[in-house]
């Protein structure tokens, strides 16, 4: 990469992380950190779609798009991701950066409510919900309404920052399995995978 093309390059990833923080000032709970995601974790966390499935993808709370754009690169087409974030700052910044995909400005909380119909099926969905800024029962009913939504043994994949899982395993009809801990992400990472059990 020549210089100007990497000047180019380090003053858009600036400008992401300056969002991402001007984000979390405004709304510390819904923003879980002060910079956006690594790429790292992001494929990590794009690895777990079936591309073949058939099924859309659900990404939710996208921030700057880090994740949303290792999706894409994972194999998923623009078309069959369903973004839904719930800062407007970034919802516009995402549908500038990315018109193709689909972003919904909404709460993830909410499906019901925020997707175009209520009984939408996704292959798999990507997490990067701040969890820990809610109580447990409610991050369990978030776990176990996301799993309405997959075919029974697809994943719901999380980020966190804790070392425990956000969701406590026992609490509901779902299975809770560590997928990994990246330490190159400020800060380090865990992921979690959750799953309606076969029965």
């Amino acid at each position: 990469m020549g210089g100007t093309g990497l000047r180019k390059a380090l003053g858009k990833k600036f400008d992401e992380e300056l969002k991402f923080f001007r984000g979390w000032i405004d709304k510390p709970r819904a923003v879980g950190a002060i910079v956006p995601t690594s790429l790292v974790t992001a494929r990590r966390m794009a690895s777990v779609i079936d591309v073949n499935s058939g099924l859309p993808v659900l990404e939710l709370g996208s921030g700057t798009g880090v994740i949303t754009r290792a999706i894409l690169a994972h194999g998923v087409k623009p078309e069959n991701l369903w973004s839904i974030e719930y800062s407007p700052e970034f919802v516009r910044h995402l549908k500038l950066t990315l018109p193709a995909v689909n972003v919904i400005q909404g709460d993830a909380f909410d499906l019901d409510a925020t997707l175009p119909s209520p009984g939408m099926k996704f292959d798999s969905i990507v997490s990067g919900v701040p969890l820990l800024n809610f109580p447990v029962a409610r991050r369990v009913r978030y776990i176990e309404h996301l799993l309405d939504h997959i075919p029974t043994g697809r994943p719901i994949v999380q980020l966190t920052y804790g070392p425990l899982s956000p969701v406590p395993p026992r609490k509901g009809n779902y299975t809770v399995e560590h997928f990994h801990f990246i330490v190159r992400n400020i800060p380090p990472t865990q992921l979690w995978i959750y799953r309606r059990p076969q029965n």
